[in-house]
């Protein structure tokens, strides 16, 4: 009869045992539920305006996880495929706010939408999609960094001349730049003579430049729709020796062109907003993600001309950009 009731009595705490820790594990779940997560998919690069984004949004997440307790995940990607692989699987670790700079508007608008079905809020960074798929847009005056460049050939050039325009990839940035550059020239009689991608790449930029200059043997001004490009542009036109070339500008606000701009070399203006843009992306997320509203669907960041007269204004030695 006692060995039955120790039976008994042993089974009964086994019981305890397994339902406290049963308990405990659900607590522990609930716990790590209540974690906030932000999901944060970026084009991959180590330099130029696109290098200050990554960098100023890993420092964002990093102030935010230290302040609040949010996690966080960032992905980098080279091309749009890579980059569909990376928000799919942000979907799939059931993130609470993703943050998306897409590489091309249209091929990143299908996986925007997924995100969008998925119930998970949207914050896009600089470049649009093409669908309502984003909860909230943070982006430059694209069109405004376009008007402004039209606005400044016109004057350089007393209305006339040609020129050459070094655009970025398919995207609202390179649509909306190249748009406001070509309203600006409308009254004037400057002729855009040639028209090519760059795909915001230096090294692009410089074999596209080599093959204009090949095949136009006058050339007034280029107007580049970033400054990496711009770089790799004034480098064709040193190997090539060309002489007619006035000068170049690009966007952006990278230190390599500054110096250019400042030492009155052929970059005589660059057009910007500032990368620390995604700073504001990432904490509209932040608080998306605790259950606040956006106080605004859409948050335009004005651009600025920037050339000799204010460049010390905006030129940092210790920047690493």
């Amino acid at each position: 009869m006692k060995r039955f009731l120790v039976l008994i009595l042993s089974l009964v705490t086994m019981f305890s045992l397994a339902a406290c820790s049963s308990d405990a594990g659900s607590s522990k779940g609930e716990e790590e539920d209540d974690t906030l997560k932000i999901g944060i998919s970026l084009p991959s690069s180590t330099h130029g305006w696109m290098g200050a984004l990554i960098d100023s949004a890993e420092k964002e997440a990093k102030a935010l996880k230290e302040s609040d307790g949010i996690e966080y995940v960032m992905t980098n990607a080279a091309d749009p495929n890579k980059q569909a692989n990376d928000v799919n699987d942000l979907i799939a670790q059931d993130v609470d706010v993703i943050v998306m700079l897409p590489i091309e508007s249209a091929a990143l608008s299908p996986v925007g939408q997924k995100i969008k079905e998925a119930g998970i809020p949207l914050v896009i960074v600089d470049r649009e999609l093409e669908n309502d798929a984003a909860t909230v847009v943070v982006k430059g005056d694209n069109e405004g960094i376009g008007v402004n460049a039209g606005k400044y050939f016109v004057e350089k050039l007393n209305g006339k001349g040609k020129v050459v325009e070094i655009t970025g990839p398919p995207s609202s940035v390179t649509e909306q730049r190249g748009a406001g550059f070509k309203e600006a020239m409308e009254s004037s009689d400057i002729e855009v003579i040639a028209s090519q991608s760059g795909d915001f790449s230096t090294e692009k930029s410089l074999e596209v430049m080599q093959n204009i200059l090949q095949a136009h043997p006058q050339i007034d001004a280029v107007f580049t729709q970033d400054d990496g490009m711009a770089l790799g542009v004034l480098q064709a036109i040193k190997e090539a020796g060309r002489k007619d070339i006035q000068f170049i500008t690009g966007a952006g606000g990278g230190k390599a062109v500054f110096e250019d701009i400042q030492a009155d070399g052929l970059i005589s203006a660059t057009f910007l907003y500032s990368p620390t843009m995604v700073e504001d992306a990432i904490q509209i997320a932040a608080d998306i993600a605790k259950g606040k509203d956006p106080a605004e669907a859409m948050v335009v960041k004005e651009a600025t001309q920037v050339t000799k007269d204010n460049v010390d204004e905006f030129y940092d030695p210790e920047s690493k950009f």
